[in-house]
């Protein structure tokens, strides 16, 4: 009786989150190593299911880098990164397409489909809705760096993405473009679902990765820290506590809540239903970023 008793008030704190957040988009970002974890992106979709509903506008945009490089491995490419982007000729373009576009896609379609929700892909393929054109970085001493077919996003089909969550059903969004010629490119999937983000003036971004949010500590999960405003975050940064590789990923991050994002999240997708218990209890499992002041739980 006692469990069920609890199992009752887990549902009572997540009555007024979800009142809340009724009718309003999470854009969910998926990638990394988590992408091979079948059973980790299981509870994922399940998570995403629930979402849908209960009322919110889930929409997942997705990368797949460790299956885009076991298929160059196959093929005999070696992969050649240049700050942290994949240098894109057009046979690793035909291999990132195919596999992100193509293969990653339609499974995660189909797994939703199996579970019970409903979902549609946006690809090449069926209906595009990235549209970009080529990306060129800037070296140290200020040259031009051309990574080949590597793009960045420009504009997003809002339209298109909003009439299906509003008939119920999950857009699964993989991160390349198109420029207006037809021309295909790889896109960091980090900045694709940024891009969709701000384009649908989404409630939450939530970056789903191996890492359970910023730590006090890098090397203690224990030490993460659950809620940041824009100030506090700034600030870790430059006390040396935000460091290395995530402080473009946070700057990424307050730049997008500038953009009009209500919130951005970094949960570690590992852990079971981390998406609803990030999303629908007080406490939350890893780091929301926030704009402005810390809001108050919801009266049921």
């Amino acid at each position: 009786m006692e469990e069920a008793i609890a199992k009752a008030d887990t549902l009572i704190e997540a009555m007024g989150w979800i009142r809340r957040f009724r009718d309003k988009t999470t854009v969910i970002k998926l990638g990394g190593s988590l992408m091979d974890n079948v059973e980790a992106m299981r509870h994922i979709l399940l998570d995403v299911i629930f979402m849908e509903t209960v009322g919110m506008r889930p929409v997942i945009v997705h990368g797949g880098g460790a299956a885009i490089d076991r298929a160059m491995a196959e093929a005999n490419i070696t992969p050649k990164k240049i700050q942290g982007r994949r240098v894109t000729d057009q046979a690793t373009l035909d291999i990132v397409v195919k596999t992100l576009a193509g293969d990653i896609n339609q499974q995660i379609t189909e797994e939703i489909e199996r579970l019970g929700g409903r979902a549609m892909n946006l690809t090449f393929n069926t209906t595009p809705v990235l549209f970009g054109e080529k990306l060129l970085l800037e070296n140290e001493a200020g040259e031009k760096i051309d990574l080949g077919f590597v793009g960045h996003v420009t504009r997003v089909e809002r339209n298109v993405i909003e009439s299906l969550t509003y008939t119920a059903q999950i857009p699964v969004i993989p991160s390349v473009c198109m420029d207006d010629n037809g021309q295909k490119y790889n896109v960091n999937a980090d900045t694709a679902a940024m891009a969709v983000a701000e384009s649908l003036g989404a409630e939450k971004l939530v970056f789903l990765s191996d890492v359970n949010g910023v730590r006090r500590d890098k090397n203690d999960p224990s030490t993460v820290i659950p809620s940041l405003t824009a100030d506090e975050a700034q600030e870790l940064i430059r006390s040396g506590v935000i460091e290395s590789g995530m402080i473009p990923k946070i700057e990424a991050c307050l730049g997008t809540l500038n953009r009009g994002v209500g919130k951005v999240h970094i949960i570690d997708g590992r852990l079971r239903h981390s998406l609803l218990l990030e999303v629908y209890t007080t406490q939350g499992v890893g780091t929301e970023i926030l704009a402005g002041p810390r809001q108050a739980y919801p009266s049921a």
